[in-house]
C-alpha cells in the first residue's frame, strides 16, 4: 500500500479568545483513504501553545474552522487592499473594535435582509459571513488565527503560498454535522441550553460519522473511550474538531484538496463546499 501523503491530519476548533475553559481544540489523527482514525485531541490554552503547535514539522494536513478571507464586495467597498496578502496585513493591524465599528458602519448602510456582504463559498457551505462579529464572531477568529497561520510559514492552497509539507484548509464542521443530522442543534456554551436532546443529537452525529454516512465517503474510527468523552463534551468543540478531521482527510486524498479549479484569490474557500 501506498503511503499516505498526509500520515498526519488535523482538526482545529479555533476560538478567538483561548482560556483553560475555552481552548483552541486539535484532533489529531491519520487516514488509510477510506476511514480516518482519531489518535488524540490536544487543548491549546494560549495563542503561544498553538503557534508552538502549528509549527510542528510535516507532512501534516490540518483543516481549521476559522474564515481566512474577507468577501470581495466588502474590500471593495472600504478601498482596501485586494490582494491577499496585503489585505491580511492590513486587517491584523486593526484593533477588535476598529473592525467591528467599520462593519457596524457598513451594514447599516445596507438594506435590511442584506446586511452582511457575503463570500461565494458563504451559500454552498450554509456559513455566517466572515465580517460578523457577534454570534459566532468569526471576524476576530478570522484576526486573530491568519497571522498565526502566516507567521508559522504554512501553505494555504489557493491564497498563499508557504511550506508545502505543512498545508492549512479552511472547514467549517457544521457544513458536515448539518448533512448528518440535519438542523438539530447539537452544542451549547450556555450551561441552561446543555440538553439531553443535545447529548442525543451528538451521539447520532457520532454514530453518522463511524458508520460513514456522508458524502466525504470517510469512516471515524473511535475508541470506545473517545466516543463517550466527544458525546459527554456540550460544548461540542471537541466534536466540531473531529469533523474538522474528517473534512481534512477528506481533502487529502481528493485532487487539489478538494478545491474548486477556480477560486477568489482574495475570499478563499471552505473545504468540502459543493463549488456552484
Amino acid at each position: 500500500m501506498t503511503a499516505p501523503r498526509f500520515p498526519l491530519m488535523a482538526g482545529v476548533d479555533f476560538t478567538s479568545r483561548p482560556t483553560r475553559r475555552k481552548p483552541i481544540t486539535v484532533a489529531l489523527g491519520a487516514s488509510d483513504g477510506g476511514s480516518v482514525r482519531l489518535s488524540r485531541l490536544d487543548r491549546h490554552e494560549s495563542f503561544e501553545s498553538f503557534a508552538q503547535w502549528l509549527r510542528t514539522p510535516g507532512p501534516w494536513l490540518g483543516a481549521f474552522d476559522f474564515p481566512f478571507g474577507l468577501p470581495r464586495e466588502l474590500v471593495e467597498a472600504l478601498g482596501w487592499p485586494r490582494e491577499w496578502l496585503p489585505l491580511m496585513r492590513h486587517y491584523a493591524s486593526l484593533s477588535r473594535a476598529e473592525i467591528r465599528a467599520t462593519f457596524a458602519a457598513f451594514c447599516a448602510a445596507r438594506p435590511a435582509g442584506a446586511k452582511f456582504a457575503h463570500r461565494a463559498c458563504d451559500g454552498p457551505a450554509g456559513s455566517s459571513p466572515s465580517m460578523k462579529w457577534v454570534n459566532p464572531p468569526v471576524a476576530y477568529m478570522l484576526h486573530a488565527g491568519v497571522p498565526l497561520l502566516l507567521d508559522a510559514g504554512v501553505h494555504l492552497p489557493g491564497l498563499h503560498a508557504g511550506d508545502a509539507a505543512r498545508v492549512a484548509l479552511e472547514a467549517y464542521p457544521g457544513l458536515l454535522a448539518r448533512e448528518l443530522i440535519g438542523a438539530r442543534s447539537y452544542k451549547s456554551d450556555e450551561r441552561a441550553r446543555q440538553t439531553p436532546e443535545r447529548l442525543i443529537a451528538r451521539k447520532d452525529l457520532i454514530d453518522a460519522l463511524e458508520q460513514g454516512r456522508s458524502r466525504l465517503g470517510l469512516r471515524l474510527r473511535l475508541t470506545h473511550a473517545q466516543r463517550d468523552a466527544l458525546a459527554a463534551d456540550p460544548s461540542g468543540d471537541e466534536l466540531d474538531a473531529v469533523l474538522c478531521l474528517v473534512q481534512a482527510a477528506w481533502a487529502a486524498r481528493e485532487p487539489g484538496f478538494g478545491l474548486p479549479a477556480a477560486i477568489d484569490p482574495l475570499e478563499g474557500w471552505i473545504v468540502s463546499a459543493a463549488s456552484a
